[in-house]
């Protein structure tokens, strides 16, 4: 899928109309969801539930991680027709990465059972973290990380694109391009990100394949995702409370199965702590799925009520008294002719399907 990705999107730059990227994100979805009923038919109900509650984790947190690539994209003034070319590279180095981490982890937790409360903290942590920065770091506060720091100090590169290529030969000298810096800031972006989900997947599944499926799933969609939700990615502004909930439910259950599995000597004396019950597989697809559920409606409530604020308050300084009770007011007048341009825009839309929108 990577190499089809590569060959047939890729290798000609351009920038994806919006219907490019909803039909490919719809696909990429379709395919994890036949996978998901692949492994019902086959291995049965409870692996297929573990498969889907990993995915629906896995692509929460991804689109989480697109605050970040906008900040990097915008950060290293990537031309839109090269991005696609950014986020492929950069992803299929983060599945790489990623490969590893999960085969570590299922070693370590075949072996060492308080890995589990490991995991559980990490996870317990970050959704401290998630719910006590509340929102997403403006474009100022972008960060380069240790790894980016390093290249651009070592490396030898050049100021301005030279088209998709990496690299270029300038004055008998090759040259790291832009693009190149870019593609490593997205990577080492990812790999950060997955501190975090790789041990929130696997408290939902033991199975190192399916830990590997759902995180390879939710990665190949990523890039029609981010140029499909790039104007949606700011209405999300409880995505980070939503996530916090999910990592800090995710933590907790794990914690419980460290109690069950226990074999510290200074908890219980190494003996099992079975007092709470372990939290089945459908209690955790249910609250992940209803918690993205409330996350994104109230998210759409808000700026939708922030926005009618923001309008009455400018009508209301603009005439104070307009706002009588009983007459129709500028409010209503504009909402009225927004609704009436929004319908012109989709009728226009309708007769010249080739023209893009954001």
């Amino acid at each position: 899928m990577l190499v089809f990705d590569l060959v047939g999107h890729v290798r000609t730059p351009h920038a994806p109309t919006l219907r490019e990227s909803a039909m490919w994100s719809a696909l990429y979805v379709g395919i994890a969801i036949v996978f998901g009923f692949l492994v019902w038919w086959g291995w049965g109900a409870g692996f297929a539930g573990e498969y889907f509650a990993g995915y629906v984790t896995e692509k929460s947190l991804s689109v989480d991680n697109l605050f970040v690539f906008v900040l990097i994209m915008a950060a290293f003034g990537v031309p839109r027709e090269l991005q696609q070319k950014v986020l492929l590279f950069g992803i299929t180095f983060a599945l790489a990465l990623r490969t590893v981490f999960i085969v570590v982890g299922a070693a370590a937790i075949a072996n060492f059972s308080w890995v589990f409360y490991l995991f559980g903290a990490i996870l317990i942590y970050t959704a401290w973290m998630q719910a006590r920065s509340g929102g997403h770091e403006d474009e100022d506060d972008y960060k380069e990380n240790a790894v980016l720091r390093f290249a651009r100090k070592r490396l030898r590169t050049t100021d301005e694109y030279h088209s998709d290529r990496m690299t270029v030969k300038l004055d008998g000298k090759r040259f790291l391009t832009p693009l190149a810096i870019a593609l490593i800031a997205i990577g080492t972006a990812d790999v950060i990100f997955a501190v975090d989900s790789i041990p929130a997947i696997f408290g939902l599944t033991q199975e190192t394949f399916l830990v590997f499926a759902a995180n390879a799933f939710s990665l190949l969609g990523l890039r029609q995702l981010f140029f499909l939700i790039d104007g949606l990615l700011d209405r999300l502004v409880y995505l980070s409370y939503g996530l916090a909930v999910i990592l800090g439910f995710i933590g907790v259950k794990l914690v419980i199965h460290a109690l069950h599995e226990n074999e510290l000597p200074f908890i219980n004396g190494g003996e099992h702590v079975t007092v709470i019950p372990e939290v089945s597989i459908t209690v955790s697809l249910l609250v992940i799925l209803a918690t993205l559920v409330v996350t994104t409606v109230a998210s759409l409530w808000r700026v939708r009520h922030d926005r009618r604020e923001h309008l009455v308050a400018e009508v209301a300084a603009a005439d104070p008294t307009s706002l009588s009770a009983g007459e129709e007011t500028p409010v209503d007048s504009l909402r009225a002719s927004s609704e009436s341009d929004t319908d012109r825009a989709g009728s226009v839309s309708a007769a010249n399907p080739g023209r893009r929108e954001h």
